[in-house]
Order: C-alpha cells, then sequence, then structure tokens
C-alpha cells in the first residue's frame, strides 16, 4: 500500500481529482482490513463535499489524527495515509483512531494553503476559538465539523499534521509568554517518544515555531483538555517521493507510540490564565 500512496503524489499542481484519489485509497484499505477499519465522514465542508476519515479500530479511548488543514502540504496527506495503513493493519490496543488525511479539501485540490469558504477563502487553522483568539471564528464548514466531531466523539488524544519544519511541540502555540501548562513533564515525555525514529525537534509551541491563534491544536487542548500534540513534518511544502516516503517512515512509528504512550483521560486543568500579547507573526511558510 504504500508505493500506492507515494504514486499519488507525483502530481505537479492543482487537480480537481487529487482528493478523490485520498478517498479511493481510504477505501482500499479498509477493503483491505474489513475487521479493523471502516470509512466515516466526520460532516461536509462547504461545497458539500463530505470529509472522509478512517475509523480504526474499537477501544473506549478515542483519538484522532487530521493533516491538511492547508491544502498545499501534501506532505502531511501521505503521513496520515500511511498511519491509517500501519494502524488498520495492527490497531492500538484498547483505542478507536479516526484519521482524517485532508480537512481542506478545497486547498489540497488547489495546491493552496487556503479553503474557500462560503464568504471568502480562510486558513483553516486559524479558524478555532482560543483564548487569545480576536475575529470571528468557524468561518468554514470544515473546521466546525471537526470542532463538533471532536465533542461529540469524545476524543482524548489527538495530533495534528503539518509541513513543514522538523518538530513536535505541544501547547501553548499562542501569543503569550505564558507558555506552562501543569502537565509539560507530560508532554516532553510524549514528544520524546515521538521522535525516537524522525530526531525531529521538540518542545513548547510558541518556542520552537511561533505564536498563532485560532489553530487546532490549541483548541483542542484549551477547549476540552485533549492531549494534543502539532507534528511538523519534513523539510518542504514540495517534497519529491523520496522525501515523502522518508517523512511516512521515520513518522509512523513514532505517531503510533505517542497514541499508545499519551495517558489514556482528557487533561483536569485545561484553562489558560496567563496574558495574551501581540506575538503573533505572519510566518505562513511555516505552518
Amino acid at each position: 500500500m504504500l508505493d500506492a500512496i507515494l504514486a499519488m503524489f507525483m502530481f505537479a499542481g492543482p487537480n480537481p481529482s487529487n482528493y478523490d484519489k485520498v478517498v479511493t485509497t481510504l477505501q482500499q484499505i479498509a477493503q483491505q482490513n474489513p475487521a479493523n477499519a471502516k470509512l466515516v465522514s466526520i460532516g461536509v465542508n462547504d461545497q458539500g463535499t463530505p470529509i472522509q476519515a478512517l475509523q480504526i479500530g474499537n477501544g473506549p479511548v478515542n483519538a484522532l489524527i487530521v493533516a491538511t488543514h492547508h491544502g498545499n502540504e501534501y506532505g502531511s496527506t501521505a503521513v496520515a495515509l500511511g498511519v491509517a495503513d500501519a494502524l488498520a493493519k495492527n490497531p492500538v490496543a484498547g483505542e478507536t483512531v479516526f484519521v482524517v488525511p485532508v480537512l481542506n479539501i478545497t486547498g489540497y485540490n488547489r495546491n493552496s494553503r487556503y479553503e474557500n469558504g462560503i464568504s471568502g477563502s480562510y486558513d483553516p487553522n486559524r479558524d478555532y476559538t482560543g483564548p487569545c483568539k480576536k475575529g470571528s471564528t468557524y468561518n468554514l464548514k470544515s473546521t466546525k465539523a471537526l470542532a463538533d466531531f471532536i465533542d461529540t466523539r469524545n476524543i482524548q488524544i489527538s495530533a495534528t499534521l503539518h509541513t513543514y519544519w522538523p518538530a513536535v511541540v505541544y501547547p501553548w502555540g499562542i501569543s503569550t509568554r505564558d507558555l506552562s501548562t501543569p502537565y509539560d513533564s507530560q508532554y516532553k515525555a510524549l514528544v520524546a517518544a515521538a521522535t525516537q525514529e524522525s530526531h525531529y525537534q521538540t518542545g513548547n509551541n510558541t518556542d520552537i515555531l511561533y505564536a498563532a491563534d485560532g489553530t487546532f491544536e490549541d483548541y483542542a487542548y484549551w477547549k476540552h483538555g485533549i492531549w494534543s500534540l502539532l507534528f511538523e513534518l519534513g523539510f518542504s511544502h514540495s517534497p519529491d517521493q523520496t522525501a515523502i516516503k522518508n517523512m511516512v517512515d521515520v513518522n509512523v512509528p513514532g505517531i503510533r507510540r505517542f497514541l499508545e504512550t499519551s495517558p489514556k483521560e482528557r487533561v483536569a486543568n485545561h484553562s489558560f490564565a496567563g496574558r495574551c500579547d501581540n506575538l503573533q507573526l505572519q510566518r505562513v511558510w511555516l505552518e
């Protein structure tokens, strides 16, 4: 299946069938592993297209892997499909894992960071509520669908996949200098486990990357107490097949280890009591 996944990413630009190929791959994984996996929808986008996910396993702990908030970050799509294939063959004991390879369908088909909504184009990973978020939120049906999904499905663990910056990071990533959470020591252990093969940089989101408000990863922690990590994968927004294979090879085991070693209950103290500062940067070439 890995060879088939890699073959998907030979496209050189926008193509309205890009997302159809992702859905076909999910269907094939489900067909090859009928006892462990099935195709589900988490909702629809503004164009009415179902946002497909693979539900894997049947354990009481619910986990989520979501990729391609930004449509031009197709390396994250490949890693998500690699995770789906690996977990469908060998589910994580005691967990039900939902893998969403593409959240931003219109951006993925156009090879664009942004997603088309009813009233314009938006950055999906700035569209969630948060303690330092200013302005409107949930301008996109896709982000609202994902927010509703993690609530109704009682997700306890989540990983969001992006490109590019070789790092795995934890909250907070918002516009503040008050970056500590009560769970920093546990988060440090989780990112260390997740990077044994990749040897990516690890640490606090804002310290390692930059401040950004309205992101899914901080929303999941702040709103629900979900154990949330952000994987910044690889070294390019436009990786070739060799680079994509490396991204899959070194990150799939780490993502699995994160799912296995993460605490199985949401954190108790996930409110933000610090001060919001004007730290948000516009370095859109990163996440």
